[in-house]
């Protein structure tokens, strides 16, 4: 048994969730999800509860149990309270501002860079040196930041670009660390 999967998913109050088949439909207040699972996966809804559980101990449908059940979890987290990233800009010279839909970055290039919102992903700059990335999809708020943070991302001498403010940026000492022989 998965020790993820055996796990019932609570569903708070206020999130209606509709199990069709292997098509999960999660609505809440901040929006609705509907994602299609795998045929094997059993997928029940009853009494403020969500429970997963697989037709045989093959090796697939055993990886898939606790994915499936997750899954799940993350749509109704996301319905409720929503995801947020936030990228941290560092470097002389390099801010990011937001107007309208469209945010800015000056990250030293010859030319401003432009990421837009999108209607499930919103982007806040708070301060010139950072910004917050919000939506109800896990994956979709994650593909999203790994995509502002691929315009530059941090390097390993200065530690100048974009980077997740969790992450630690591996520093290399140049070419005048070494010592003469």
């Amino acid at each position: 048994m998965s020790r993820i999967g055996k796990h019932p998913i609570t569903v708070p109050a206020g999130v209606e969730v509709k199990v069709d088949g292997s098509t999960v439909t999660v609505k809440g207040p901040k929006g609705t999800l509907t994602k299609e699972f795998k045929p094997s996966m059993k997928i029940t809804a009853d009494g403020g509860q969500i429970t997963v559980e697989r037709s045989d101990d093959e090796a697939a449908n055993r990886s898939l149990h606790g994915l499936t059940r997750t899954l799940i979890n993350n749509m109704v987290i996301g319905v409720t309270e929503g995801f947020k990233k936030e990228l941290e800009i560092n470097g002389v010279g390099y801010r990011c501002s937001k107007q309208g839909k469209d945010l800015t970055l000056n990250i030293g290039y010859s030319h401003p860079v432009i990421v837009s919102d999108t209607d499930d992903i919103k982007i806040e700059a708070p301060q010139p040196n950072q910004i917050i990335i919000t939506g109800i999809d896990k994956q979709k708020v994650g593909q999203f930041a790994a995509e502002v943070r691929s315009k530059r991302p941090p390097e390993p001498y200065k530690g100048k670009g974009i980077k997740y403010v969790d992450e630690v940026v591996r520093r290399k000492e140049g070419k005048a660390g070494k010592g003469k022989k």
